[in-house]
């Protein structure tokens, strides 16, 4: 989410960058560097995310098939995340460049072994729906701290430049600081989690080409994987584009972007204790589909053509209502598709079901990173801002697209199998 911030970032009123440039401003076929190493970055994950996975099925360690792979992970992930802003020369060259393609790598592969594994414990813990309810909810509320806390870059990058720090070092301190605060979490698990006990442990026999044609064999899972590619299409424009929304359409400070997160995730909060009653009320399928509907009304806000500070509280209030069903559901919808899979076919693909959500995920987000870039180079200023608006219209095709395809979900399908 930062990277556009850090490398393309937002102009002030006399076309000044925040940051200094650090990479050549080359175009390949209408798509910046940025935009290619951004992309490059995340396809690159979301493809090793399936041998990831089929390496964790197949594992068995007494350590634990899942917390292995998270215990040689955790480190690289949280040292990645620095280093990728830190170039090595100070102004544009083609080392910088290098250095963020080959940091970005590290960067994925260490996120695919952690992530992976650990998403593969949502159902292995879940024993009855129940219970994978239950954690679903504990995960999301712990993504969306650990979200806010990430949003809170901009505010403590201003902090430490009041306190006298350059810009560029007042941002690297304060993503260095956060990823230090990233280890000691990403280590709780592998410390304290005992998998053997109370994970289920199967061991998948299948090969890497069998695991992955009998996820893609699964309709229902088809249908949903599809629009969560879509989902993560238009909600990376929301979290690559808000601190250029707020500074560019709403000409608001680039501290406002963390109050956004602030009022929007503690917002969803509100919405953590009923979700479960209205899953019951109106079924995930139902609810995921007012998600996108509220949040295609999210983008049609952003291009009103009155007050910032009005539009500003529009979408932070509304965005609570997405936040927290697309923070939950998924994972239920995920595990939800792994039990109704073993019961029909007898084989635990826990861990590939989740891979290829997240090869879903990443590809949307890889896509928005290519695209995104592409599209500020038409303007990113309060006097030209329209390279941000075609952004929010390119949003609301995704997020439109990501309704028709999920509105094709067999829900009966998975629940009564």
């Amino acid at each position: 989410s930062l990277l556009t911030y850090f490398y393309m970032p937002p102009e002030d009123a006399s076309a000044r960058a925040m940051f200094p440039n650090f990479i050549p401003s080359l175009m390949f076929a209408g798509l910046t560097l940025l935009g290619v190493v951004g992309f490059g970055g995340r396809l690159f994950d979301a493809f090793i995310d399936p041998f990831i996975a089929n390496l964790s099925d197949k594992t068995a360690s007494c350590f634990g098939k899942r917390r292995v792979f998270m215990a040689a992970a955790a480190i690289p992930l949280a040292a990645f995340s620095y280093l990728i802003f830190r170039p090595i020369t100070e102004g544009s060259s083609a080392t910088n460049a290098a250095w963020l393609a080959a940091t970005v790598g590290g960067f994925y592969v260490a996120f695919a072994a952690y992530v992976i594994p650990y998403s593969a414990l949502i159902s292995e813990l879940g024993h009855v729906a129940k219970d994978r309810l239950r954690i679903s909810t504990t995960v999301s509320v712990a993504w969306a701290l650990g979200f806010l806390i990430g949003n809170l870059t901009p505010a403590l990058q201003g902090f430490f430049e009041k306190n006298g720090d350059a810009s560029v070092f007042a941002f690297q301190k304060t993503v260095g600081l956060l990823a230090v605060i990233a280890l000691v979490f990403l280590l709780i698990p592998v410390f304290f989690l005992n998998e053997k006990r109370y994970a289920a442990q199967a061991v998948a026999p299948e090969n890497f080409l069998k695991s992955l044609d009998l996820v893609f064999k699964n309709a229902p899972f088809r249908a949903f994987a599809l629009s969560y590619l879509l989902y993560w299409l238009a909600m990376t424009f929301i979290q690559s584009g808000i601190i250029f929304y707020v500074t560019v359409l709403f000409q608001m400070d680039k501290s406002s972007a963390t109050l956004f997160g602030v009022v929007s995730f503690f917002m969803s909060f509100l919405f953590y204790p009923f979700l479960p009653k209205l899953e019951k009320g109106f079924s995930k399928k139902r609810l995921l589909l007012a998600a996108f509907a509220v949040l295609l009304v999210i983008f049609g806000i952003l291009l009103l053509p009155f007050g910032g500070i009005v539009r500003f509280w529009l979408m932070a209030i509304l965005a609570t209502f997405p936040l927290a069903t697309f923070g939950i559901l998924p994972n239920i919808i995920v595990a939800d598709i792994v039990h109704q899979n073993e019961r029909r076919t007898g084989k635990n693909a826990a861990g590939m079901f989740f891979a290829v959500t997240a090869f879903m995920m990443k590809v949307g987000i890889s896509l928005a990173n290519l695209i995104f870039p592409s599209l500020l180079v038409f303007g990113k200023s309060v006097e030209n801002p329209m390279g941000v608006r075609l952004a929010v219209v390119a949003a609301v095709v995704f997020c439109a697209a990501g309704f028709w395809v999920f509105s094709q979900y067999d829900e009966r399908a998975v629940l009564e199998n």
